[in-house]
Formats: C-alpha cells, structure tokens, sequence
C-alpha cells in the first residue's frame, strides 16, 4: 500500500500554516494553533480517525480566531485531497451518528470531487474558550471546499455547545475514517463514471 501521508505549508499575511497529515496513522496529534479549543477539537479529529496530524499555526490572533481556523480548514482540506490522490481502492463514503450525553450529531461524507457543505447546528454562545462558535461552520465548510467533498452535518439533539462542537469533530473523523478506507473489493475508482 502506497504511503498516505502529506506535508503542506501555507503562508499568507494572516497565518503561517505547517501540516503533516497521515490517513493511515494511530490517532496521534501534535497541534499548536493558539486557540486551545480548536486544539482540542482537532486532537480529537485525529484520534477518533486514526489520522496522524501535525499542524502549527501562527495566526493573526491579534485581529481574532477567524483566519486561523479558516485557513487551517483550507491546509487540511488540500492534505486529505494530495493524500488520496486518484481514490483509486477507497469506499469513497462514510457516516456516523455520533452521541455526546445529551447531544445527538450526524455527519455524512462522499469524497466524489465536488464541494458542497450542509450544516445544519445552532450554538447559543458567540464563544467556546477563545474559539468563535461561529467558526465551526467556517471550519468544515473550508474543509470541504479545499479537499473536493461532499460533507454534511446535523445537530440531531442539541444541548450543550461544548458537546454540539466536539460531536461534529469526532463524527466528521469517524465518517472520513470510513471514506477513505481502502477496499480490496473496490477496483479502481468507485463510480461508474471511472473517476472521482
């Protein structure tokens, strides 16, 4: 099996981005953005997908949050794109219903090369430590975009906000987990079009 694993680097006037990303790693992170509860949720990422990620963001923390993760959206979404390159062996779609006590989260990927994101969660906080709620949305829909993959996620029961982010982390990696498993029944490219 060829190796999965990309290195990226992104360098803008807002942020200075290094990423390494495995899709066949042990659940291992390595994560410095400057906004702990974005750390959290990609350690998370990485351990529920068994994706070795490292990634050291310096953002423009000064103006807010929003650059950082949204660009980190952008480096992740290109290293899951490189790594898989012609698709050719993977189930191509994955889900999970994911529960968090009292919240419930659905989220459903198809990594057919087109881009598109339903979001579908309501935080009742601007906030979660130094992380905009907001930018959970920005985050996935930046993921979505870069890599070329259908992504859907839906806050089935809500509650806590903490849970509601965490949830669709780990649900996202747990469905990406699916989609990019290599199926030794599959040959070739999973569509009857020949190509993703």
């Amino acid at each position: 099996m060829a190796e999965r694993t990309v290195s990226l680097e992104r360098k803008t006037r807002e942020t200075d981005i290094r990423l390494t990303l495995n899709l066949d790693g042990s659940g291992t992170a390595k994560i410095n953005t400057g906004i702990g509860f974005f750390d959290h949720m990609l350690e998370g990422f990485a351990k529920h997908g068994f994706f070795d990620l490292e990634l050291e963001c310096a953002g423009d923390l000064a103006v807010d949050c929003h650059h950082s993760i949204e660009d980190c959206g952008i480096v992740l979404g290109s290293a899951i794109k490189e790594a898989l390159g012609d698709k050719a062996g993977i189930r191509r779609f994955g889900d999970c219903i994911l529960p968090m006590d009292e919240t419930l989260v659905l989220c459903a990927v198809d990594l057919c090369g087109r881009p598109y994101l339903g979001f579908d969660g309501t935080f009742t906080v601007e906030n979660i430590g130094y992380m905009d709620t907001e930018m959970v949305r920005e985050f996935f829909y930046a993921v979505s975009y870069s890599a070329g993959m259908n992504l859907h996620l839906k806050v089935l029961n809500g509650g806590n906000n903490h849970h509601m982010a965490e949830a669709m982390f780990k649900s996202f990696a747990r469905a990406l987990d699916e989609a990019v498993t290599l199926d030794p029944r599959i040959a070739g490219i999973l569509s009857t079009k020949g190509s993703l």
